[in-house]
């Protein structure tokens, strides 16, 4: 198929499919002669010339230039590592970090259950709690934590809702 043909077919709504059999095709044939290289390149020929010994290389030479790079890279090293200690040091300084408690007593007294509740208002402090310390919504390095508090939060509210019926039955 002519270049000018196929041109004009792009135009027109065509599968990708189908495109790449008339490229395939067309290079099969020959068609697109000027889209190859004009100058051939040999790569075993380049090999069989690297070790035929007439390319001489002294070892002097090259141990120079391999100093004078490597020079060249540890001043850039350095560089690079001054820039990132100025970087560094004009961050802000965060606080030290302060991990949520996992003691019961802390937990309860989060919770508010030092108060009497209704079970109504303890699946309510449930859904709350769970809202903000449930291990799918903390930080990574946090979601051990919060699974223990998740648990002792349970344990303390099923606790507490235990305590009401029994009271309410009273």
């Amino acid at each position: 198929m002519p270049l000018r043909q196929r041109e004009a077919e792009i135009g027109t709504k065509r599968d990708f499919a189908s495109l790449l059999d008339d490229l395939i095709t067309a290079s099969e044939k020959g068609e697109d002669e000027g889209a190859r290289p004009s100058i051939p390149f040999d790569y075993l020929s380049v090999a069989d010339e690297l070790h035929s010994g007439r390319i001489k290389v002294a070892g002097e030479s090259v141990a120079a230039e391999y100093r004078e790079a490597g020079a060249d890279l540890a001043a850039e090293f350095a560089a690079l590592l001054d820039q990132a200690k100025l970087t560094l040091a004009a961050e802000e300084q965060r606080p030290e970090e302060k991990l949520p408690p996992i003691d019961p007593e802390s937990i309860a007294g989060e919770l508010g259950l030092d108060r009497s509740a209704k079970n109504a208002d303890l699946s309510r402090i449930r859904r709350s709690f769970a809202f903000a310390n449930h291990p799918d919504r903390v930080a990574p390095h946090l979601r051990q934590r919060a699974m223990i508090r998740m648990q002792v939060a349970n344990m303390l509210i099923d606790e507490a809702k235990r305590r009401a019926l029994a009271g309410a039955r009273r």
